[in-house]
C-alpha cells in the first residue's frame, strides 16, 4: 500500500485487506452466535456500506435476510447536516429483528434522524453494525453494539467509502493525507 491521488487529495494507507477482513469475520461471528434461530433482516445503507455489507453478509451463517436502503448526507469531504431518504424500506420490519448496517459513523446524524423512523415500525430488536467510528467527531451518539474500528476523526476512503463517487473500489482504507 503506498500514497494514492485521488483528484487534488493524497491519501496515505491506514487499514489493510487483512484487518479490515478478519473484523468483519469478527463481527459475523458475534452476530451469529447472538442472533441465532431469530432470523434476523440485515439494512445495508447504500452506498457507502455495499462492500462491507456484502462481506459481512457472506460470514453470516444462520438464516438471515438482507435489503437496502439509501441515506445521503456527505458532499465532497464534509457532512451537508441534512440527511436524505433516496431509496426508502421496502420490507416490513414489524415485530423483525434488525441490523443496520454502515460503512461509518463520524458524526452520528444520519443514523440518529433514521432510527426512530425504524423504532416507529416496531422491531423485535434494533441493533447496529458499523465497520467505523470516528468517536471524536460524534455529535448524536447512537448505539453501536457491533464495531469494527475506532478511528481518528480524519476522512477516510476505500472500501466502500469515497470522495466525490471514487475510490470506492479499493479493497483497503486510506486517510487523507495532512499537509501535502
Amino acid at each position: 500500500m503506498s500514497v494514492l491521488q485521488v483528484k487534488d487529495k493524497l491519501f496515505e494507507p491506514y487499514l489493510t485487506a487483512e484487518e479490515i477482513n478478519g473484523q468483519v469475520q469478527r463481527l459475523a461471528a458475534e452476530i451469529n452466535r447472538d442472533y441465532e434461530g431469530k432470523k434476523p433482516l440485515f439494512i445495508a445503507i447504500l452506498n457507502g456500506s455495499f462492500m462491507f455489507a456484502s462481506d459481512l453478509f457472506k460470514a453470516i451463517h444462520i438464516d438471515a435476510e438482507i435489503c437496502f436502503i439509501k441515506l445521503a448526507s456527505y458532499k465532497g469531504t464534509k457532512s451537508t447536516g441534512q440527511v436524505i431518504t433516496a431509496i426508502g424500506l421496502d420490507t416490513d420490519i414489524h415485530d423483525r429483528h434488525v441490523i443496520i448496517v454502515e460503512d461509518i459513523v463520524d458524526t452520528g446524524k444520519t443514523l440518529h434522524e433514521f432510527l426512530p423512523q425504524l423504532h416507529h415500525q416496531q422491531p423485535a430488536s434494533l441493533e447496529l453494525a458499523v465497520l467505523l467510528h470516528k468517536p471524536d467527531a460524534t455529535r448524536f451518539p447512537v448505539p453501536l453494539k457491533y464495531l469494527g474500528f475506532s478511528i481518528p476523526d480524519k476522512f477516510v476512503l476505500g472500501y466502500g467509502l469515497d470522495y466525490d463517487g471514487l475510490g470506492r473500489n479499493i479493497p483497503e482504507i486510506y486517510q487523507l493525507k495532512e499537509n501535502h
